[in-house]
């Protein structure tokens, strides 16, 4: 076993004859333990809070959507549908109108987007995920699906056909509106709401979902014009083939996005704060390993009679400095394993029994990564090093003469 290696593990291990210096090395070496720990939860939560949050996107948002370069439409011809079924990739597609419209009901008023979804739309989305209550539309019957915040600020009831939904939205054209008949402005449709949707609050109060064809009645488009196409890959599917493939048969009129740059701001916010609350534990962790550096200040200081046997009986002044160094590391090292341990336990059991509840029937989302184990080993080990190296520097020369 290497000398300095040899020493400094007796050092560690063995009591010393002061006990002020075995407090104070219990001391750094709890304050390892817990700053390793705190940071695995940390990180372990909120793994398990960004996966809660962005579940929505894995059941409301398509593998590849393309929108229209320029405006708010493309057109899309019965050849492109047959060029688009024979790309290899392709598992389905679904063509989608879009427009944002407002909704009247009982005195109540709200700005929504009507969502027209074709037959396809299933096999792209999870509709039963997304469904809270009631039942989907039926095409050609006026019915829709609106969001459950919807629901609640209009005080929306289910299959009322006593009450309908009215939808209103500005007809294309040119030209003044009438100030005294300001409805000659706006399409106006009479629906029944058939079913509610639940996602979360933002997109709850967003969407109206409806029949494409209503959609576009509403809207006056031409049959071959759309806003937008989701599509549905294969499991094996390259999205970089099937993204060249789908550019090229629009001729760059087009934009194509995956599920994360669908959800690009939401995806930089989180990546954001999981950085920030990393930095943040980090530093609580450099604070704790400024125990260390005093504790093996204190333990050069206590060993000062054995460092000069050592030097007299030839051991180099680099070899007593390594002695401590390998010290340090071996604490911070042997104490950050100690505290991921303690933090696996803690969220395995977290998530076998639901320890902690954000509401009354919502546990704290927790999850258990390797990449997150990994990280807070790197961190402690990286900080312990230079705690270490920073402490074995007070063994100089005149310390041994």
């Amino acid at each position: 076993m290497n000398f300095s290696l040899y020493i400094a593990r007796r050092y560690l291990f063995s009591k010393s004859s002061n006990n002020a210096i075995n407090i104070i090395t219990i001391i750094a070496a709890i304050g390892v333990i817990v700053g390793s720990f705190s940071l695995f939860i940390v990180l372990s939560g909120f793994s398990g809070l960004k996966d809660f949050s962005l579940q929505f996107t894995n059941v409301f948002d398509s593998d590849l959507k393309v929108y229209p370069a320029k405006g708010k439409t493309i057109s899309f011809s019965e050849t492109e549908r047959e060029k688009i079924r024979a790309i290899e990739g392709v598992e389905s597609y679904s063509e989608i109108i879009e427009e944002r419209i407002f909704i009247h009901y009982k005195g109540k008023n709200h700005i929504a987007y009507i969502k027209g979804v074709d037959e396809n739309y299933e096999k792209v989305t999870k509709i039963d995920s997304i469904l809270f209550y009631g039942e989907w539309f039926i095409p050609d019957e006026h019915e829709v699906v609106v969001g459950l915040s919807i629901i609640a600020k209009l005080s929306l009831g289910v299959r009322d056909y006593g009450d309908l939904l009215e939808i209103y939205v500005p007809r294309p054209g040119t030209g003044q509106i009438n100030v005294l008949d300001p409805s000659g402005a706006f399409n106006r449709e009479t629906v029944i709401v058939s079913g509610v949707y639940q996602v979360n609050e933002d997109l709850d109060g967003k969407y109206v979902f409806s029949d494409f064809d209503f959609a576009r009645q509403l809207l006056s488009l031409e049959e071959d014009q759309i806003s937008s196409l989701e599509l549905k890959l294969a499991p094996k599917a390259s999205e970089e083939e099937v993204r060249r493939e789908i550019e090229e048969l629009f001729e760059d009129k087009v934009i194509l996005k995956n599920r994360i740059q669908q959800n690009d701001a939401l995806y930089k916010m989180l990546n954001t704060e999981n950085i920030a609350v990393y930095l943040i534990f980090t530093l609580v962790l450099i604070i704790a390993l400024f125990n260390v550096i005093g504790s093996i200040i204190i333990m050069i200081l206590d060993k000062k009679g054995n460092i000069k046997t050592l030097y007299n009986m030839g051991a180099s002044l680099k070899e007593i400095r390594r002695i401590f160094f390998f010290q340090g590391v071996l604490m911070t090292v042997l104490g950050g394993i100690f505290g991921i341990v303690i933090g696996i336990v803690a969220v395995a059991l977290h998530l076998k029994y639901n320890l902690i509840y954000i509401t009354a029937t919502l546990p704290y989302p927790a999850k258990l990564e390797v990449i997150n184990m990994t990280i807070v080993f790197f961190t402690i080990s990286f900080l312990g090093i230079i705690a270490s190296r920073i402490a074995s520097s007070r063994v100089r020369e005149k310390l041994v003469i």
